[in-house]
Formats: structure tokens, C-alpha cells, sequence
């Protein structure tokens, strides 16, 4: 009795239209599938209504090969989220404001022939996948995937009130003008914590907490320098400067210690007698889950769009959930 003969390989493109030129990336797509003998790709473009789960879905169910999304942030998460678990690998074709997963994953920004060619000839590499499960201010509660980055506090509050016409002028620097309006303003509030398993809860008095699952932020910003995708490890940092100068320590300590000076040995030496010696403004933690519990309800976000304000938040990694398309290996 003979075999059925293998199905022939077929991409699905996922492509926000207002992001992407369509015409330009369904050229390419077609070139690169003629090239290694696919299929003719299925081509599915997103909506305000489905900005990516509903037609990753689609995707998932047609059994394609490889899933490409063109979009920024919004669009990545929303199909990872759909995407996680099925096995089919997904590529990312960086066409957004902050491009933060692209970003943790090293790969080149606005090359759009590289980025379909790794769909094709990539390495399969599995990653992790971070799952919020919140409550929202009116009682609501619901589950949400993140590949990169969850915040509450300042850091919400600045995506929250970032200005969108400057968003597609210059990029992720727009958060630097809402952050720089939102400072003056900000207010530490007060949580309760646990972390893992434990039924202690702490107490904390914080501007802004930030959930990895990566550890770069947008502008090369290394927050989490011990952060892998695929560690089963979630990487927070709780932010509680009183003043002006404890932002510059935080700075200092984000931009010159994670980036300049930890990668040598020398330099952990002095980060380790300087830290002991200042003031706490960003303590971090690690661990594979969180559970938080707002005094009041504040802005919540996720991999840089606002989600809804929240009183509470559970948040834990499925790990390896999601299979992502890189360079080859050298």
C-alpha cells in the first residue's frame, strides 16, 4: 500500500495594510515560494475588528507550513497569541513603531527580502510565551498573551497618552515626549505581591513595574540583562524613585550599568559596590510567576499597546510555547 504523498509546503501572510505595503510584500512572498517550490501563499490581511488572532487562526486551520506577520507590535502579539502551541513556526516581518520582539531576537529592521527569506530558509528556534490573567476596574476578567513586555504604572501611562501622529512620524522616540509629559505627573501607588507559589504577600510603594519575558525595550534599552526567550523565567523590575534624581538612577542603571558596564567582570564589581551604596530606586526579582493586587485600578499594557486599567494581575510563563523563525546558526 503506498504512502500519501506529502503535502506541498504553503506560507500564510498576516499583514496589518497600514503598516505594510501590501503589493510589495505579496511580490516577494510569491518570488521566494516560486523559488523553493511552495504553494501559492494565502494571504490574509488583519482589521480594527481582528488585528491578528482571528486570521492566525485561519491560518493555523488551513495547516499551513509557516506563518509570516507584517505588522508592528499589536499585530505580533496577536497572532503569537493564536499561533502558541500549534508548532507552526511564525516569522516576523518588522513594519511597526517599536518592532520589540524583532528587537530581543536580533533581527534586521526595515529588509523586508531578508525577513521573508528566513520564513523559507530560517532556523526554527522555540520561545516563551507570558500569559496575564487580569481583572479589570468594572470586575471583568480575562487572559492575555505576551511575547515581550507587560507594565503598569508610568510606564502604561506613557503608552496610554503617547501622541499617535508622532508615533508614525518618528517612532518609538513618541514615548519619550509622553514619558517626559507624564513624569512631572506620576504617582507612586501601592501592591501587594507574591511571587511563585507563595502565599506571602509583599507589600511595595512603586511608579511603574515592568513584566519580561524579553529584556530590551524599545531604543537598544537592556532593562533585563539576564532575560532568555526561552528560560521559563519571567524578569519584573519595580521601579520607586521619590524624585527627579532617583529617575537619573534608574537611567544609570538601565543605560550605562546593563548595557556598558555588565558584560565585564570588572564592571559587575563596581555595579555590586555602587548598588549597595545607593539609594533603592529598581528593585528586580525573577521567578516563573507573579501575582499583584492594586490598591487602585491603574493603566495596563502589553508589548506597547494599552490594555485596559486593571486592579489585579496573575501573571506566568508557558514555556517554549511558540515557535519563532531566526538566522540560520553559523
Amino acid at each position: 500500500m503506498s504512502s500519501p504523498a506529502p503535502r506541498t509546503p504553503r506560507a500564510a501572510v498576516i499583514v496589518n495594510p497600514t503598516k505594510v505595503d501590501p503589493a510589495a510584500l505579496r511580490a516577494v512572498v510569491a518570488r521566494h515560494s516560486d523559488w523553493h517550490g511552495w504553494a501559492d501563499p494565502l494571504w490574509l490581511e488583519t482589521t480594527v475588528e481582528d488585528p491578528g488572532g482571528g486570521v492566525a487562526a485561519r491560518a493555523v486551520e488551513a495547516g499551513v507550513t509557516v506563518v509570516l506577520a507584517a505588522g508592528g507590535d499589536g499585530t505580533v502579539r496577536a497572532v503569537a497569541a493564536a499561533m502558541r502551541g500549534t508548532g507552526i513556526p511564525l516569522t516576523l516581518v518588522p513594519s511597526g513603531t517599536g518592532n520589540l520582539l524583532a528587537r530581543n531576537l536580533d533581527l534586521p529592521l526595515g529588509d523586508l527580502e531578508y525577513s521573508v527569506r528566513l520564513a523559507f530558509e530560517g532556523t526554527e528556534r522555540p520561545m516563551d510565551v507570558g500569559i496575564a490573567s487580569v481583572v479589570t476596574a468594572d470586575g471583568a476578567s480575562a487572559d492575555h498573551a505576551f511575547v515581550v513586555m507587560a507594565g503598569l504604572g508610568l510606564d502604561a501611562d506613557m503608552i496610554a497618552t503617547a501622541n499617535p501622529a508622532l508615533k508614525k512620524k518618528v517612532g518609538w522616540l513618541a514615548y519619550v515626549d509622553s514619558g517626559m509629559r507624564a513624569l512631572p505627573k506620576a504617582k507612586r501607588f501601592r501592591l501587594r505581591y507574591s511571587m511563585g507559589d507563595e502565599e506571602h504577600r509583599h507589600h511595595a510603594h512603586i511608579s511603574t513595574v515592568l513584566i519580561g519575558n524579553c529584556g530590551t525595550l524599545p531604543g537598544n534599552i537592556l532593562l533585563f540583562p539576564e532575560a532568555r526567550i526561552d528560560d521559563g523565567i519571567l524578569d519584573i523590575a519595580m521601579m520607586q524613585p521619590r524624585t527627579l534624581f532617583g529617575w537619573l538612577d534608574v537611567w544609570r542603571r538601565v543605560a550605562w550599568e546593563n548595557r556598558v558596564m555588565r558584560p565585564f567582570a570588572f564592571g559587575r564589581r563596581i555595579i555590586k559596590l555602587t548598588d549597595a551604596a545607593a539609594p533603592a530606586t529598581m528593585t528586580t526579582m525573577r521567578g516563573p510567576r507573579i501575582a499583584m493586587q492594586l490598591e487602585e485600578p491603574r493603566f495596563f499594557e502589553l508589548d506597547g499597546d494599552e490594555i485596559a486599567v486593571i486592579r489585579s494581575m496573575t501573571a506566568w510563563v508557558e514555556d517554549d510555547a511558540l515557535i519563532v523563525k531566526v538566522p540560520p546558526l553559523v
